[in-house]
């Protein structure tokens, strides 16, 4: 399996590494005193089996949500560039991004599906969803943040908290999701960093711990001073087509202005001070070791303790940039590996108990002209393999899976194992449907029951396989009706197919049979999405 797995992946991997050998110049532009740098990949080439399935610790399951237009799409193509997924910069504008593939959001210039894409950025495998902004696709938001460990909250600077902003912090709080706040758009005029934390305490009652502070503002929008290490970060864009891969990075000196000295001082002890009232432990080691000085405290405890407020969910960290402008998205990638958790961070106790057994989640269902249905699995506990046999305890039914693949958007790879902490694409699953729990076996599901069971869990109340089945996905209530037939009669057994396999799709999507004109009733909340 592994040297098919070779044969399939062989030319994407050289192909990113050469690339990453001929783009060296993407370092940020350096002076003798500046030594932080962003590098697209290491310089030596991991193995195949590192590439597949990295350490657990080094996952990260990630979904982009925000308002309509506040930039989570173009967010996204950025990070895939500067990771070295991608060639070219894409824009919403221009149909040319990468997750918004479908025909129907190239035409509109919206997000209408999840997708999700897997890259990696400095040894960590980020595993990210791009999700709908429109609260017509809400449902979309929810089954991606069923199974996602982390979240990015895209904001736009000058309207702050808008109202489907409101709506995906719900879901995110429902599900216990850390998240982190991304403010872009910071280069509009209009851009105003203090009323959208305020609007994010107000509105969404969270507690946004502000790690950046802008430099400059609108049109002269050129970077960001990262207040836990003091570095000043400007990028400058030499030429019109500058994507943004070089900056400068360097310390604060008695060189910068005095009113952003003046204002970094007091926004980093506003920092410490915010940090220690929420953080127990980072407050005892001010009193114990740095009570002269806080100031003093070195960045990389700071960091930890930001870290464990932003996994408890008492504080969110807050960046600033501007996504099609090219600046602040390599802060967030650090961002994101640094603040939000791995998946064995996550605490699920089915994983304890099915030890090694495979335990996942079917969130998604696509359909596929060639391949037929395509089930996205997140993977809880065990692994997963092509060519084996699984069992649905939703449907108490036995499946074959195919073959296994790793999703990027529309274009997906086949590889010979998936180990627990990631997200797959599998085919030949033709009875599951979202909301399903896939395990090894039935035997499996009944040891993970009696495990259950002996530690007291509420199973023996609901039955031998209850408490083993993970929670599914709320699908939210149809809210348009309409009524449809076929041309011809013989088109009847066409139509019928296509609306049982949009219905695997779309939970949210309901059929049924009028009585009284014997025609096919639609209820659904998309109503306005292109279906054939």
């Amino acid at each position: 399996m592994l040297s098919r797995d070779v044969r399939i992946l062989n030319k994407m991997i050289w192909g990113r590494y050469l690339l990453t050998a001929g783009l060296q110049c993407c370092r940020c532009r350096v002076s003798w005193h500046v030594k932080r740098h962003y590098s697209l990949l290491p310089d030596d080439v991991k193995s195949l089996r590192a590439v597949v399935n990295p350490d657990i610790s080094k996952i990260r399951n990630i979904g982009i949500m925000a308002h309509i237009d506040a930039g989570k799409t173009t967010t996204t193509e950025r990070m895939l560039y500067y990771s070295g997924y991608t060639r070219a910069l894409g824009d919403v504008d221009d149909g040319d991004t990468v997750t918004d593939f479908m025909a129907q959001e190239r035409e509109r210039g919206i997000t209408i599906q999840s997708a999700a894409v897997t890259f990696d950025w400095k040894n960590h495998r980020i595993n990210l969803i791009d999700t709908p902004g429109h609260v017509d696709f809400t449902l979309e938001v929810e089954r991606a943040l069923r199974v996602l460990d982390g979240a990015v909250a895209v904001f736009d600077a000058s309207a702050g908290v808008e109202a489907q902003t409101l709506t995906v912090w719900r879901q995110a709080e429902k599900h216990h999701v850390p998240c982190v706040c991304f403010l872009n758009k910071m280069d509009k005029p209009t851009a105003n960093l203090s009323f959208s934390i305020e609007s994010i305490k107000r509105k969404l009652k969270a507690n946004p711990v502000l790690l950046q502070l802008p430099v400059g503002c609108g049109k002269s929008f050129s970077g960001v001073v990262d207040l836990l290490t003091n570095q000043k970060l400007i990028w400058k864009q030499r030429t019109m087509g500058d994507d943004g891969r070089m900056f400068e990075s360097k310390p604060l000196g008695q060189s910068d202005e005095p009113e952003l000295l003046q204002e970094v001082k007091e926004a980093r002890t506003s920092l410490i001070e915010q940090v220690a009232d929420l953080d127990d432990e980072f407050a005892e080691l001010l009193l114990t070791d740095f009570s002269d000085n806080f100031d003093a405290v070195p960045s990389i405890k700071l960091q930890e303790a930001v870290r464990r407020v932003t996994l408890a969910r008492k504080g969110v960290p807050v960046l600033c940039g501007s996504s099609l402008r090219n600046k602040g998205v390599q802060p967030l990638l650090d961002a994101i590996t640094t603040y939000l958790p791995a998946p064995n961070e996550r605490h699920h106790d089915l994983v304890r108990w099915y030890k090694d057994d495979l335990c996942a989640l079917a969130f998604k269902v696509l359909h596929d002209k060639q391949r037929g249905p395509l089930v996205f699995l997140r993977i809880y506990s065990g692994t997963l393999k092509p060519q084996t046999a699984v069992h649905n305890i939703n449907r108490n039914s036995i499946e074959r899976m195919s073959r296994l693949l790793v999703p990027f958007a529309d274009q997906h790879v086949e590889i010979a194992s998936m180990t627990a902490g990631n997200i797959a694409l599998t085919v030949g699953l033709k009875q599951t449907v979202t909301g399903d729990t896939i395990v090894s076996s039935k035997a499996s599901a009944a040891a993970a029951a009696r495990r259950a069971q002996n530690e007291g869990s509420a199973g023996k109340k609901r039955g031998e396989h209850a408490s083993v089945i993970l929670s599914g996905v709320e699908v939210p209530d149809p809210v348009f009706f309409c009524t449809i037939e076929p041309p011809t009669m013989a088109k009847q057994a066409d139509l019928e197919n296509a609306l049982n396999c949009l219905q695997r799709e779309d939970p949210s999507l309901k059929v049924r049979v009028d009585p009284d004109s014997d025609h096919l009733m639609w209820d659904g909340r998309a109503a306005h999405r292109d279906h054939p």
